[in-house]
């Protein structure tokens, strides 16, 4: 089994947030004494028999997590990033901003700038000052911006499929990988029940999340996204990310050429995100970000349930 390492009787506290319909299982420990094998987080991540989510955020204090020690002075907090299926993930944008917005409201920062490590290194995240509302201070409503890094173009070929259909397809790292395709209407990638084949496979020996894309107007888009361990998403932060550097170049647009900064609009099934790339090559990534609901998982679940 998996569970609780330093009790195994004591319940274990988690939230319910999305960021765009993106949605994850929030499970906060500063001090890295909850044990979450990948069984453990596919169950919580289960929308029928657990808590449902399509992944789950961890959180640690980066100086106890031997993961994000070397990244301690620079970000107190660590998001330990889980997919839907238990399985590692580099970066989520989304989740980077459900992830502050937990800190807000736990009173751990206040809103302004602060710096959040990942395993695809420390991002910069600014909490705007909002509204505020029910639950105090850290309630506030503003959106989030995430300095989401450097997009990579590898510039490899590669071709995405999904059943006879097939697209050429842009290589874009986001400190997670991408292939993003135009297409002519959002249902030509079909129900995405099983992830999209993409070739040649060894461009991503550790999988791919593949973005499909249509025309909404200028520097407007609009896509659908199957993240690799989670299955199609109502959203995806870095996936938006790689969908704007994408149609930028194929606009003809790079500010590092330019020297002026583009943005785009990114409609997805979830919501709406804006994504601006700037002549540095840094790529900042604004939306909302909701805490739902939290409660405790009662420590008789990880007794019974099969991990």
């Amino acid at each position: 089994m998996g569970g609780v390492s330093t009790s195994q009787t004591a319940p274990v506290a988690f939230l319910k947030g999305h960021g765009t319909e993106n949605d994850f299982v929030i499970v906060p420990d500063p001090d890295n004494r909850i044990d979450l094998p990948a069984g453990a987080v596919a169950a919580l991540c289960d929308r029928r028999a657990g808590i449902g989510g399509d992944g789950l955020l961890h959180v640690v204090r980066s100086a106890a997590h031997p993961e994000a020690r070397s990244m301690a002075g620079d970000a107190e907090w660590f998001m330990d990033y889980r997919n839907a299926d238990g399985s590692v993930a580099e970066m989520c944008g989304n989740g980077v901003r459900v992830f502050a917005r937990y800190l807000r409201r736990a009173g751990h920062v206040e809103a302004g700038d602060l710096a959040v490590a990942t395993r695809g290194g420390v991002k910069r995240v600014h909490i705007a000052k909002g509204t505020g509302g029910p639950g105090g201070s850290g309630a506030d409503d503003g959106d989030i911006t995430v300095h989401m890094g450097r997009s990579a173009l590898p510039g490899d070929e590669v071709t995405v499929a999904v059943g006879e259909r097939h697209w050429d397809a842009r290589n874009v790292n986001m400190g997670n990988p991408h292939a993003v395709a135009f297409v002519g209407e959002l249902t030509d990638a079909g129900p995405l029940y099983s992830a999209p084949s993409v070739t040649p496979a060894s461009v991503y020996p550790d999988g791919v999340n593949v973005e499909f894309v249509v025309d909404r107007g200028p520097r407007h888009v609009a896509m659908r996204v199957h993240e690799r361990g989670s299955g199609e998403t109502r959203s995806c932060g870095t996936g938006a990310c790689a969908v704007a550097v994408a149609a930028a170049r194929r606009d003809g647009i790079d500010p590092a050429v330019t020297g002026v900064p583009v943005t785009y609009t990114v409609d997805l099934p979830g919501g709406r995100l804006v994504i601006t790339e700037r002549p540095d090559g840094g790529i900042e990534m604004t939306g909302p970000a909701v805490i739902v609901a939290e409660g405790h998982i009662d420590s008789v679940w990880f007794e019974t349930t099969p991990l």
